[in-house]
């Protein structure tokens, strides 16, 4: 289980990375390709399934703190879903959407190490 548990972590990490840095990247002209929403994607994915293993092995879980992360990666998902669908279509995708991408993954990554 500890194997799994550390490429799960190692995926979820990699996609945080991908959010973010690809939001860093296309920071202008401001963006959202593709690989952010399927990031963000892996992200809530990994995060639910590490979630699940420590419940089913009695590990002392922060609920409020998870649960905050996932509303958090679910917007992110969300509004990555919607400008990357701008994108593909070749339309103006606005700045809005593409800072709320990577400011809330921002936030998701300090909610993440920040809060114990």
């Amino acid at each position: 289980m500890s194997f799994l548990m550390s490429v799960l972590l190692f995926l979820h990490i990699v996609g945080a990375a991908l959010v973010f840095g690809l939001w860093v990247a296309y920071f202008k002209p401001p963006r959202v390709v593709p690989a952010q929403y399927y990031a963000a994607l892996l992200q809530v994915v990994t995060g639910l399934i590490m979630f699940g293993m420590l419940e089913m092995q009695g590990g002392a879980v922060n609920h409020a703190k998870l649960g905050v992360k996932l509303v958090i990666g679910l917007v992110i998902a969300v509004v990555a879903f919607i400008g990357q669908r701008k994108y593909k279509r070749g339309e103006e995708v606005p700045t809005g959407i593409a800072h709320a991408v990577g400011g809330l993954s921002l936030i998701n990554i300090a909610v993440a190490t920040l809060w114990n």
